[in-house]
């Protein structure tokens, strides 16, 4: 089972790297992180807000209209996959990591999926 679990991280460690864009500064790092499941200013003040409490993030700044989140945190406090894990918490995807289904049903419907009758309809 623990080689199992090793593997699935690797695996997974391996995955990351491909899918976003991490740079390094001195003791920070900045990830862009493809959130595809943001819809609205809603959801960027939600992932803003609660990412920004967690341990080591210095910056929080989320594009929900390119769909891509940028996360500056300190390494020696935080690291990459938590800051993805952080932001599936709270019902969003973040790059190779699913939203949490229990948070993404508490999400406003607004918020959702346009598949399951969320999202904003463009006016012009």
């Amino acid at each position: 089972m623990k080689k199992l679990s090793f593997l699935f991280a690797f695996v997974l460690g391996i995955s990351a790297v491909s899918f976003s864009q991490v740079v390094k500064k001195g003791g920070t790092e900045t990830a862009t992180i493809k959130t595809p499941t943001v819809q609205c200013e809603e959801c960027k003040q939600r992932i803003e807000n609660y990412v920004s409490r967690e341990e080591g993030v210095t910056k929080v700044v989320v594009d929900y209209k390119r769909k891509i989140t940028k996360v500056t945190y300190v390494t020696d406090r935080t690291n990459y996959e938590n800051v993805k894990t952080a932001i599936a918490n709270i019902g969003y995807d973040a790059d190779d990591v699913k939203a949490n289904p229990e948070a993404y049903e508490k999400l406003p419907t607004c918020c959702k999926k346009p598949a399951d009758g969320g999202g904003h309809e463009t006016k012009n």
